[in-house]
This record gives structure tokens, C-alpha cells and sequence, in this order.
């Protein structure tokens, strides 16, 4: 993990177009641009953006089921994974964040690259929305918290893709106690110590 992803490695890694690449590009320039003034990601993330975040959150798309059409990402923050998934080609994205200015981010992002998104200035608690095929959210809660955040926009053939990090399996056992779910575990391509949850089936036990 010591040798920084580019935008071209990328590319190669996930296989897209010239212009979606471009998009992506810009993308990362705003984030970059922005996140001196309000702390978009963690500030020694930067250098390897292209890994920890692009990569990070666009390897979703190759776990969703092939019907994926409308998805909601809670506490978007910057827009990983949400944002990356829109202009990985999903056609309905919802990104729910709750503070105005990095929606005001959001929206910039989302003017300069024509993303098909739907920003959502609100608490997740406080969001109308009908059931969706995936709910993404990375690094906002744990598991258990994240589920029941997310069950009101499930139905029964909902999935839910979570980046986790180190400490995926005690939250699995902590939420195992609250809900009923098939979980699988994947590793990340990003980093091999990251986790992707995805879970299926979700019901109170």
C-alpha cells in the first residue's frame, strides 16, 4: 500500500471511459480545492486520493446485484462512495448529509460534473424516501446504528454495501443481537485490512 494509486492506475484497475474518467478528475481537483476550508476527508488521505477514496468507494458497484438502479448514501460527507457511484453510471443516487456546507460542496461537485444525484440537506432520521436496492454509508456509525438508519428505506430485496475497517467482526456480533441478516465479508480492494459488509435479507430479530 506504499505506492500511491494515479487517476490512470485507476482507470486501468476499474476499466472506465475517457470521460468518466474526466469527471472523476475534476472531482478530485475539488476535493482537493475545498478541503482547506472545510475538512472534506481526513487531511493525510490527499496524497493517495485516488486509493482511498476513488478506488475505495467505486469497487461497490462490482458487489451490487445487476437491478441497482436506485441508491442512498447516508452521511455522504464528501460524496464516498455516493458520488463516485453516480458517475460510475448508477442512475439514481441519493446522498443524505446533514451539513450545509459540505452539501454546498455536493452541489458543486454536482454542477461540474452532471452527476445524476439527489442531495438531501437533512438528517438522515428526517429524510422522505421510498425503498431503495442499495444503501451505502462509509465511516459514519456502527453497524447496528447504520441498520437502523437504514431499514426504513429497505425493502426485502434491499442490500447494504458498508465499508468497515478492523473491527467488522464485533460489530456483526453486536448487531446480530438487534437484527436478522445474511452477511458476507469481502476485502477491499483498497486496502486489505478494510471490509465491505454486505448484507441482505435485513429484519428485526
Amino acid at each position: 500500500m506504499n505506492n500511491r494509486l494515479t487517476s490512470q492506475d485507476f482507470a486501468r484497475i476499474t476499466d472506465v471511459s475517457r470521460e468518466t474518467l474526466q469527471k472523476l478528475e475534476l472531482y478530485a481537483q475539488l476535493v482537493t480545492k475545498w478541503q482547506s476550508s472545510i475538512g472534506l476527508v481526513g487531511k493525510s488521505t490527499i496524497p493517495d486520493l485516488w486509493r482511498r477514496h476513488m478506488l475505495d468507494s467505486a469497487q461497490l458497484i462490482r458487489h451490487a446485484s445487476k437491478k441497482s438502479d436506485a441508491w442512498l448514501d447516508l452521511g455522504s460527507g464528501a460524496g464516498f462512495p455516493g458520488m463516485v457511484v453516480s458517475l460510475l453510471g448508477a442512475t439514481e443516487v441519493h446522498l443524505v448529509e446533514s451539513n450545509q456546507r459540505k452539501c454546498e460542496f455536493l452541489q458543486e461537485v454536482k454542477r461540474q460534473t452532471d452527476a445524476p444525484v439527489a442531495i438531501h440537506n437533512v438528517r438522515v432520521e428526517a429524510l422522505e424516501l421510498s425503498p431503495v436496492d442499495v444503501v451505502t454509508a462509509r465511516a459514519l456509525a456502527p453497524l447496528t446504528e447504520l441498520l437502523t438508519l437504514a431499514h426504513p428505506f429497505m425493502s426485502s430485496d434491499t442490500q447494504c454495501l458498508f465499508l468497515k475497517g478492523q473491527h467488522v467482526a464485533d460489530e456483526l456480533t453486536d448487531a446480530a443481537i438487534y437484527w436478522n441478516m445474511s452477511a458476507e465479508r469481502i476485502t477491499s480492494m483498497s486496502d486489505h485490512r478494510g471490509t465491505i459488509v454486505r448484507l441482505t435479507e435485513v429484519s428485526h430479530v
